[in-house]
C-alpha cells in the first residue's frame, strides 16, 4: 500500500520539498541476506534496534561529536542518527560499548592490506585507457564515480584483455579483500565510498584524502569511530545535494529517504533516474526502502536522542 502526499510544495529556492514521513504505509520487504545474518546471530531486527537506540541514548560524548560533525557538513543530526540506527539494525550488531569499536580498528591498523583483483592493483587497473576520459575529474567525488560508472558499463560481468571480471559491484571487486559485501566501523563505510567522498571531508573536517594504493590508511579512516562520522556525514550531504542539483528535490526534511540512500548508494544515478520519470509526465516522490522505512517509523524516538 502506498500513501498519497500532497502536491508538491516548491520552495522559493525552486526545489520540491520531500515531505516528512514514509510514502509506503507497510515497511518494504526486508531483503533475505539481513534475515539470514539476523537469525545467525540468534536476535530479532526488533532487538538489534534497541541495542543500538540504547548504545546511542547512554553515549552523550559520541552524541556531542555527530552534532558536531553535523553542523560541519550543514546537516541536521538526525540523518546520522539514521543511518547508523539502519546499518546496525538491518546490517551489523551493535557493540555495547563505543570504545569496542576503537578497539576493533586498533586491531586492523596493523596489518597490510592492499586494493585490487587477481594480482592486479586497483592503480594499475584504473589506469587502462578505458578509464582515460576520468583523468579530466579532479574531485574525488566525480573521479571515482566515473571510474565505476566505467566499471559498470566494460568490466563488469566481462571477459577484457583475458581476464574474466565478476558480475558484482566494483566496491565489490576491488575494495573488500576480505569478502565481498564488507564494510566498517560505526558508519559500516565501504572503502570505494570513502574514496568518493575523499575531497569533501579533506574540505570540510581537515582529514587528509585518501589514497587508493594506501589501502592500510583508507581501512584506519573508516574504522576509527571519529574520522568514521565524517564520512558518514559527507555521504548524506552528498546525497541531499545530488537530490537538489539533479532532480530538483529537497530530501533535507526526511530522514528515511536519506537513509535508504546510505543504505543503497548511487544518489546521483538515482537521482537522474528520479528526474527522468517525472519529466516523462505525471509526478514521483522518492521513495524509502525497508531500511529508512524503519527510520521514519522511529523518528519521534531517535530525535529524543538528540
Amino acid at each position: 500500500m502506498v500513501l498519497c502526499w500532497a502536491l508538491p510544495d516548491v520552495q522559493a529556492s525552486g526545489l520540491t520539498l520531500v515531505p516528512s514521513g514514509n510514502r509506503n504505509a507497510e515497511q518494504p520487504k526486508v531483503p533475505g541476506a539481513s534475515l539470514r545474518r539476523t537469525r545467525a546471530g540468534k536476535t530479532t531486527f526488533d532487538e538489534k534496534y534497541e541495542k543500538i537506540r540504547d548504545l546511542l541514548a547512554s553515549d552523550t560524548s559520541l552524541i556531542a561529536k555527530i552534532k558536531q560533525t553535523a553542523r560541519q557538513y550543514d546537516i541536521d543530526p538526525i540523518h546520522m542518527i539514521g543511518a547508523i540506527v539502519g546499518e546496525h539494525t538491518y546490517n551489523v550488531d551493535a557493540y555495547d560499548r563505543l570504545q569496542s569499536y576503537y578497539v576493533k580498528a586498533a586491531a586492523y591498523a596493523g596489518d597490510n592490506f592492499r586494493f585490487g583483483y587477481k594480482g592486479q592493483s586497483i592503480a594499475d587497473f584504473v589506469g587502462k585507457p578505458e578509464f582515460e576520459k576520468c583523468a579530466a575529474f579532479t574531485d574525488s567525488y566525480k573521479l571515482w564515480s566515473c571510474r565505476e560508472d566505467v566499471w559498470e558499463r566494460v568490466f563488469r560481468g566481462n571477459r577484457v584483455d583475458g581476464v574474466s571480471y565478476p558480475d558484482n559491484r566494483f566496491s565489490a571487486v576491488f575494495f573488500q579483500p576480505f569478502y565481498a559485501g564488507q564494510t566498517f566501523g560505526l558508519g559500516q563505510i565501504n572503502p570505494l565510498t570513502a574514496l568518493m567522498q575523499s575531497d569533501l571531508v579533506a574540505r570540510r573536517s581537515g582529514y587528509p584524502k585518501l589514497d587508493a594504493t594506501d589501502a592500510n590508511d583508507v581501512y584506519r579512516a573508516i574504522m576509527d569511530p571519529d574520522k568514521s562520522l565524517a564520512y558518514m556525514a559527507a555521504t548524506i550531504r552528498r546525497s541531499i545535494d545530488d537530490y537538489a542539483d539533479i532532480a530538483g528535490m529537497d530530501i533535507s526534511r526526511n530522514p528515511g529517504i536519506t537513509a535508504t540512500l546510505y543504505n543503497i548508494g548511487n544518489s546521483a544515478k538515482r537521482a537522474a533516474a528520479l528526474a527522468a520519470r517525472n519529466r516523462g509526465g505525471g509526478f514521483s516522490w522518492p521513495e524509502e526502502n525497508y531500511y529508512g522505512w524503519l527510520v521514519n517509523e522511529k523518528l519521534d524516538e531517535l530525535k529524543s536522542l538528540l
